[in-house]
């Protein structure tokens, strides 16, 4: 089997605009949730803004990616390179911003012209990467909702190790403040109204956030020969598990049947056992029914030791970003040896072993979870 290792990574959350920022803040257990107000028409509700105002995707897309090639010591163009960035919402606000010049009182001067609407098409975002870095081989754009990270990241592993490619560029980005994003979770009653806490007795629901994670992989012979030193790999993706739970439209199915068979899976291709697992980035959304579940689906699989916690208290919740922010802060936990705490957990409704403060551990296997609306379950295994 073709090992796949981690070259290089771009990140930026609103706890920072690179890796190294967001990182040491979510040690620090700095948040980087704040209440506020982008739209007139819409409440002060809190939210994980990267600046003052919602950002724009394609900026947002062409730093991490940028941050990524510079990480992993690479200068474009890579040609033979393939690329699978993805996410859940798209260039939604700008499809929102047209349909409100188009239908309000100003519909003669359009700021974004209608024959640009064609590249606000879904994968469009994923073609300019390969535009960006010069890369003319495969190039994906996978939209899986909040799992979407991680499939990202499990397609850019699978053309590796069916050797199409050796280096692929993989990760999601998502700019979801929009007020219909806002107005559509706050219908169904999952928006949070003070802050993010995930698996709290009081949490509240979802805090909106924004971002994005984008990684080199490469197989590691092709590593070993462009001579990457070894303390500048990030670590191996060992497996994933990708399944759908065919029950609901946004319900997680209560027994997490396809959540749990997404775990198995994992293991299996990865080859280890639940009690190898040191350590659990939940997907842990701060939700009634997600924390619910996902927490007997822990409690069903792994021993009461495994650590636990989520970042999404720090972060928010990028949706289609979130699952590549959580494989990007395992990976610095492997290579720093040091656990995240589950910020905004202050009473557990569930017994399961959480991270409350940031410690130093040893670390040598994770697991990263997402469970997305629509029953999209995606895992994967990371190892030094």
């Amino acid at each position: 089997m073709v090992r796949v290792v981690v070259t290089g990574i771009g990140l930026v959350s609103a706890l920072g605009n690179s890796l190294e920022d967001s990182w040491q803040n979510l040690l620090s257990g700095t948040t980087g949730v704040k209440l506020h107000q982008p739209f007139p028409e819409l409440l002060k509700i809190p939210l994980g803004l990267i600046g003052d105002k919602p950002s724009d995707l394609s900026t947002l897309t062409q730093m991490v990616v940028n941050s990524a090639l510079e990480d992993a010591k690479l200068v474009a163009p890579l040609v033979d390179c393939a690329v699978v960035v993805g996410s859940s919402r798209g260039y939604q606000g700008s499809w929102e911003k047209l349909a409100r010049q188009m239908y309000g009182k100003d519909t003669l001067e359009l700021s974004l012209k209608l024959e640009d609407w064609l590249y606000t098409l879904p994968q469009m975002n994923a073609l300019a990467v390969a535009r960006q870095i010069g890369a003319t081989g495969m190039v994906l754009a996978p939209m899986a909702a909040c799992a979407t990270g991680i499939w990202a990241i499990a397609q850019a592993v699978m053309l590796i190790q069916t050797g199409q490619c050796q280096r692929v560029i993989a990760g999601a980005v998502e700019a979801p403040i929009t007020p219909l994003t806002i107005c559509g979770f706050q219908q169904m009653g999952a928006l949070a109204t003070t802050g993010a806490y995930p698996f709290d007795l009081h949490r509240e629901g979802l805090v909106l956030g924004e971002g994005g994670a984008v990684f080199v992989l490469e197989s590691a012979d092709l590593a070993k020969q462009r001579q990457t030193k070894p303390e500048n790999i990030y670590g191996e993706i060992l497996g994933f598990g990708l399944t759908a739970d065919a029950f609901h439209s946004y319900q997680p199915e209560p027994e997490g049947k396809g959540a749990i068979t997404a775990i198995q899976q994992c293991l299996k291709r990865s080859r280890l056992r639940p009690a190898d697992i040191d350590y659990i980035h939940a997907h842990g959304t701060g939700t009634l029914l997600n924390d619910r579940i996902e927490s007997k689906i822990i409690q069903h699989l792994f021993p009461p030791t495994v650590a636990i916690s989520s970042t999404k208290g720090s972060s928010g919740h990028t949706l289609g970003a979130s699952a590549a922010l959580g494989v990007a802060f395992a990976l610095m936990s492997i290579r720093y040896q040091r656990l995240p705490a589950c910020v905004g957990l202050q009473q557990p409704e569930f017994d399961l072993n959480f991270v409350t403060t940031a410690k130093e551990t040893k670390i040598s296997q994770i697991l990263c979870s997402s469970f997305g609306f629509g029953g999209q379950n995606a895992v994967i295994a990371l190892s030094k």
